[in-house]
């Protein structure tokens, strides 16, 4: 790319304000942004690709409390993102909201922005070329160790925050120079990855393992790796003749964070997990081992460790790489009935899913608040029988859907919102967020090489075809129904869903439609528990067995999850 003079980006900022579409505003500012050459040299060192494919943005606040970065979100700040290739160092970007190529949110060009004063900062999401398997070529951004969220993922660069003031009165051209670079969040050893990060084992109990998957490297053309937090029981060290089952704790990047939010620090418990890490270091905790994965990948912050299309075969890297490997490293029991799972929201999800596909491997799920279980209720939506995602109502009368609300009923987001705030973080599922990992996970390889869209990402409209597709493979009240014969005695007494019923993203609905659509089946009867939360938002996990009327809390999971174990036979 060629530096632009001053003179040359208000020409070019003319003439694309005379090309635009009729809703552009034509008095948008001109962003000139440099990619300063330190800058460049610092992630080329971190072993990222020079020169870079990614996008740019430029993001406006008048919060001067936090970076502009760390204010974005679908109700966060405005910002703007365009695509840019060949970037390097001491190369200059334009940028001019509402011009072709770029893609805003919550306002796609400059007419909603009131005249003032504003903080703005630019930002290089920097991607990695992927030469997949399948004979695709795609280019996302690598998890570097931080999960998914380019905006604190290392390797990106920045700009310092810039005070400006735009409106009728103001002309010319913001220069903003990203200068600064996103360090590791720990030390890369000689040799290393930044992937799934590199923490260091942590007192007594915790420890880190990472591994590089031959299925996901294969899969990929590059290497990939996969890694796990690992919490020991209290007499581990004690007891060196004893192996132990496992709960696998499934869901989000648990970053350098022990499972159960464990710490050798009094007061940094929170929530769930306050007086947890006392407990499991005293001599009456259950003996367990406890075991969360990091398994980021270029679409999301988890591979919700199963087989598919376009996230590639997180299932098999699990099943058959990371558990064989951790049962070799600790002391576990191999056997069926020791390897348990339990998560929340994607981990409820991810949690059943493993069960379900791996009936003989998994000895018991518990899905907490898990996301959509029946894809009659994708959130809200009908993937099936509706037309428009965006919206319902008459041929008059237009309703957006919502996408999440408050236990009171009142809604703070629409789809089409998250969706439009998605698409401004990289279009073709690149975002890095919820809405597009599961296009990712559910949907068949489109023809550009990236996840075939559920519906048009731009107006709502549903493809069915894909919707079909989606039936078949992913929907899980659907793949117990249709295989009850074969499933039935292999998973009977080992499935529990929690749900709130009034779940902030409508997950409940999947759920109660599949417990009617179980409770159907018969030979064997199904043994699944479901427990819901009376006005209780997304993510409620139960009610405490000892303490009536109050949420379950981390200790007394273990102990939930002990006794379960001994009942169905184990013996440690």
């Amino acid at each position: 790319m060629r530096r632009l003079p001053l003179a040359l980006a208000l020409a070019l900022s003319t003439l694309l304000a005379a090309c635009a579409p009729p809703d552009t505003d034509a008095e948008s500012p001109i962003f000139i942004i440099q990619f300063a050459e330190p800058a460049a040299a610092e992630v080329a060192a971190l072993g990222l690709e020079i020169p870079v494919t990614g996008r740019v943005y430029v993001i406006l606040t008048r919060d001067d409390e936090r970076e502009p970065r760390h204010q974005l979100g679908r109700t966060g700040v405005p910002f703007w993102g365009t695509e840019v290739r060949g970037l390097t160092g001491g190369d200059e970007v334009l940028l001019v909201p509402g011009a072709e190529g770029v893609r805003g949110f919550p306002f796609q060009d400059f007419s909603s922005i009131p005249p003032g004063e504003y903080t703005a900062q630019a930002f290089l999401n920097v991607f990695t070329t992927f030469h997949r398997s399948d004979g695709h070529v795609l280019e996302m951004h690598m998890n570097a160790g931080e999960g998914q969220n380019p905006w604190r993922a290392p390797g990106n660069a920045m700009s310092e925050p810039v005070r400006v003031r735009v409106g009728p009165d103001e002309t010319g051209a913001f220069r903003l120079a990203i200068t600064r670079v996103i360090p590791p969040i720990e030390e890369v050893p000689e040799g290393g990855t930044l992937q799934q990060g590199n923490p260091p084992d942590r007192g007594e109990f915790v420890r880190f393992v990472k591994m590089r998957s031959e299925a996901l490297s294969e899969f990929w053309g590059r290497d990939m790796y996969v890694g796990a937090n690992v919490l020991l029981p209290s007499d581990y060290w004690t007891n060196p003749d004893r192996r132990y089952p496992v709960l696998y704790l499934t869901g989000h990047f648990p970053g350098r964070r022990a499972p159960f939010g464990y710490t050798d620090e009094p007061g940094e418990e929170r929530g769930r997990s306050v007086g947890f890490s006392e407990f499991w270091r005293s001599p009456e905790s259950p003996k367990l081992i406890l075991i969360s994965m990091r398994d980021a990948n270029p679409f999301y912050d988890t591979g919700h460790s199963v087989n598919s299309a376009n996230v590639g075969p997180y299932g098999d890297a699990l099943v058959k790489e990371l558990i064989p490997f951790l049962e070799e490293q600790f002391r576990i029991i191999p056997e069926e009935w020791a390897r348990v799972l339990a998560g929340g929201s994607t981990g409820g999800w991810e949690a059943l899913a493993v069960q379900i596909f791996n009936p003989d491997f998994f000895g018991g799920a518990w899905g907490w608040c898990p996301d959509p279980v029946d894809f009659h209720y994708y959130q809200i939506v009908n993937v099936y029988e509706d037309e428009n995602a965006y919206e319902t109502g008459t041929e008059w009368v237009r309703v957006e859907r919502p996408n999440h609300r408050r236990v009171d009923g009142n809604v703070t987001s629409t789809i089409r919102q998250e969706m439009y705030y998605e698409l401004a973080v990289g279009p073709d599922g690149r975002s890095g967020g919820q809405w597009a990992i599961w296009e990712a996970l559910f949907s068949p390889v489109g023809p550009d090489g990236y996840a075939a869209p559920i519906w048009d990402r731009v107006t709502g409209e549903i493809d069915h075809q894909v919707a079909e597709y989606w039936r078949e493979n992913w929907d899980l009240t659907h793949q117990l129904v249709t295989n009850w014969t074969t499933l039935g005695p292999k998973l009977t007494g080992k499935l529990h869903l929690t749900m709130g019923d009034m779940d902030s993203y409508y997950l409940n609905n999947a759920v109660e439609l599949m417990e009617e659509a179980l409770m159907g089946l018969s030979d064997p009867e199904p043994d699944v528990s479901f427990e819901y939360g009376r006005k209780k938002p997304h993510c409620w996990i139960g009610s405490s067995p000892w303490r009536p009327g109050e949420e379950i809390n981390n200790a007394e999971f273990v102990r939930v999850v002990d006794e379960y174990l001994r009942d169905r036979g184990g013996r440690w």
